[in-house]
């Protein structure tokens, strides 16, 4: 755990506080940093002292040259894990530096124990997105999924839900970002990773319905508290994490079909205009030639809010801004122009899939 880099680090940040010459041993006892290069490398006596005994050597002042590659001052030893890794020397008289040492040793294993966490968080969130990228397939492989699970200590169990979060604009690292958004969805029961440089998607899993919607409340509360631009969908629950893929795939169309303004996607309320889009017929093309035509295209947001209305005539009118019987004439003109009555529920769902299919034909969509 004590490498170069971090050696390196400490003998900067330390001489420069103390005005001492500071080095680093490895748990060879060989100079791997110090303020003199030309120091680097070399076998250190007073380190090999300290590796050999487990315990703070002094070299005094006047060892005239006792102990090859060292000059006078105090030796510690550096522990991680219980273990000697290394040793930081601090020259002068040693008097004086034994007040600096225990100080400047604690801070040498912090930084060390830092660097570990640091390593071990890496290489966690790393092994969470292949995990992740191995679920994205059609086809998973479920035994290396489980034994990286295992690794991580992560137990999922059925029911699943499926986040995808589509983040614009970000400044802040993804560190930050996955540790924040890991707290809000529960690590015990959460799998949480980035697929792409924005978009990251979380598996929720083992909670009941009313849980899941409270972990998706405190995970837009976390998006907006650290003020992201983001979109967030969810799937419908699912009972085989095998299923992760076509969830994922459900989400992604969500926030494709839904109005880009919309924070929070549910996929479950637009699965019937996902039917549309993920399905191509002809029969689909005919509906539309057939119901909207040339002059019915003006009349189709008065349909669109009142469908959003549930077919509710004072709720459209007050929203379009016009006088109830204006809406009741214009009702009337797409039955005379169709031969469907949006009043009437299965003509409304009739012409709802009309208007579903004509934004599928504008986007270009062809998902299946």
């Amino acid at each position: 755990m004590l490498t170069t880099e971090i050696a390196e680090m400490i003998v900067k940040e330390t001489s420069a506080r103390l005005n001492r010459n500071v080095n680093i041993m490895s748990s060879k006892g060989i100079i791997i940093a110090s303020c003199d290069p030309s120091r680097l490398y070399h076998m250190h006596e007073g380190a090999l002292e300290v590796l050999q005994t487990k315990q703070p050597f002094t070299i005094p002042t006047d060892h005239e040259g006792k102990w090859k590659g060292a000059q006078s001052g105090i030796n510690l030893p550096i522990i991680f894990d219980e273990k000697i890794v290394g040793v930081i020397g601090i020259t002068g008289d040693p008097e004086e530096m034994r007040d600096f040492g225990g100080l400047v040793k604690m801070t040498t294993e912090l930084l060390i124990k830092q660097a570990y966490m640091a390593t071990q968080a890496e290489w966690q969130q790393r092994t969470k997105e292949m995990i992740i990228e191995n679920l994205l397939k059609e086809d998973p492989a479920m035994e290396h999924i489980e034994r990286r699970l295992n690794l991580l200590q992560i137990k999922l169990a059925p029911p699943y839900h499926t986040l995808v979060i589509q983040l614009e604009d970000r400044s802040l690292s993804d560190t930050i970002i996955l540790q924040q958004l890991e707290k809000a969805a529960g690590a015990a029961g959460c799998l949480i990773g980035f697929v792409n440089t924005n978009r990251l998607c979380i598996a929720l899993s083992g909670m009941k319905d009313e849980i899941v919607h409270k972990r998706i409340e405190a995970i837009y509360q976390v998006l907006k508290f650290l003020k992201l631009t983001f979109r967030l969908a969810f799937s419908t629950l699912y009972a085989d994490l095998q299923m992760f893929h076509r969830s994922y795939e459900d989400c992604s169309l969500a926030l494709e079909i839904s109005n880009s303004n919309q924070e929070v996607v549910s996929f479950a309320e637009l699965e019937a205009k996902a039917l549309i889009y993920q399905t191509e017929t002809a029969a689909g093309t005919r509906l539309l030639q057939r119901v909207l035509h040339r002059s019915l295209r003006p009349f189709i947001e008065t349909l669109q809010v009142f469908f959003e209305h549930h077919l509710n005539m004072q709720k459209t009118a007050d929203c379009l801004h016009i006088h109830r019987n204006t809406l009741i004439y214009r009702l009337n003109k797409i039955k005379e122009q169709t031969g469907y009555d949006p009043r009437s529920f299965r003509d409304a769902l009739t012409l709802q899939m009309a208007i579903w299919l004509l934004e599928k034909k504008e986007k270009g969509a062809h998902i299946s």
